[in-house]
């Protein structure tokens, strides 16, 4: 335990990354101070959204430093403590991904237990990733039970979660996009009334998919899936706004949707979320998800790809949609 890998950002990417905007570097592995502790990483996660702190812009949160280590979810084990409430050996959840070991301090931390769920469990359905779908569709949708929810990116990882919940919420039919035959099959092996390939045409499968109109969206997409439900939406429908990973990479502003007139006189509400404005829906979700998953109604999702020198491959894998559900790195 002398070394230490993590994955610098090297470079501000126009239009799509690449490899080079990635650097792996080696240095020590650190020791903790009053507080704080050293955490062997297990798993990390890789995200949309990530694409965006590339970017040297304003946002919601900071962008990445260039010449520095990225961060983002993980998970692992504490090989080091100097902090008096978690010990070494303990399981613990943070925020400093993209490397093998992390020094934080301790109140940075969660503990969880490794016996309820396979840790990487702690990323996905029972992390950040099940609680936007849970929170997006039932807090931002404000999804009722026999309404009709269309969701894109429906084999991802929020979006397979909202599309099951739906369902076991009550929703009456739950239709969604995908980006590949296999996908549109594992979304009908998951309880989806219908899916489709978006490359077959978004509204066009959309109109066939839901003849009797939209009265929710989760969109994880953008441009012409957003364009599409505007148009298939019944009166006072909603759209919970999650990503629009349509455009992240994008060096020309997107040409859709081009049909905003509509949302006036069918009086849809189009509403953007973070996840970290809604912690109060917690208890509610981790009682309704565990008991899911423990009666075997809620299933999830994960493509794992291993090694911290593959984490920059993992997440242009991402971006190009090559996972199933949600895409991990083991360390």
């Amino acid at each position: 335990m002398t070394r230490n890998r993590e994955i610098h950002l090297a470079s501000r990417p126009q239009g799509w990354p690449t490899e080079d905007t990635f650097r792996l570097v080696e240095t020590d592995v650190p020791t903790p101070g009053p507080g704080q502790i050293v955490v062997r990483n297990q798993f990390m996660s890789v995200d949309p959204y990530m694409r965006g702190r590339m970017n040297d812009v304003k946002s919601y949160v900071p962008p990445f430093a260039l010449d520095a280590p990225l961060d983002g979810a993980a998970i692992g084990e504490v090989v080091a403590s100097e902090a008096a409430d978690i010990a070494v050996g303990a399981t613990v959840q943070h925020g400093l991904g993209w490397r093998e070991y992390a020094l934080l301090d301790a109140t940075a931390a969660r503990q969880v237990d490794p016996g309820v769920a396979p840790v990487s469990a702690y990323l996905s359905v029972l992390g950040m990733t099940g609680l936007t779908a849970y929170a997006g569709l039932l807090e931002v949708a404000a999804m009722k039970p026999g309404e009709t929810v269309f969701v894109s990116a429906a084999a991802g990882a929020v979006g397979s979660l909202v599309g099951q919940i739906a369902k076991l919420k009550g929703a009456g039919r739950v239709i969604g996009s995908a980006g590949s035959p296999a996908k549109v099959e594992r979304l009908r092996a998951l309880g989806f009334d219908a899916a489709f390939d978006y490359h077959d045409g978004v509204r066009e499968a959309l109109r066939a998919a839901a003849p009797d109109g939209v009265d929710v969206y989760f969109d994880n997409v953008g441009g012409d899936h957003l364009e599409a439900a505007i148009s298939a939406m019944n009166l006072h429908g909603r759209a919970a706004i999650c990503g629009m990973i349509a455009q992240y990479n994008a060096t020309e502003p997107p040409a859709a949707p081009r049909n905003l007139a509509l949302v006036i006189g069918k009086r849809l509400t189009l509403r953007g979320f973070l996840v970290n404005d809604h912690h109060d829906v917690r208890p509610a979700f981790v009682r309704d998800v565990a008991g899911w998953l423990r009666d075997g109604t809620l299933s999830y999702d994960e493509t794992i790809v291993d090694g911290i020198e593959n984490a920059p491959a993992a997440f242009l894998g991402l971006l190009r949609g090559e996972n199933l559900g949600k895409m991990l790195v083991r360390v």
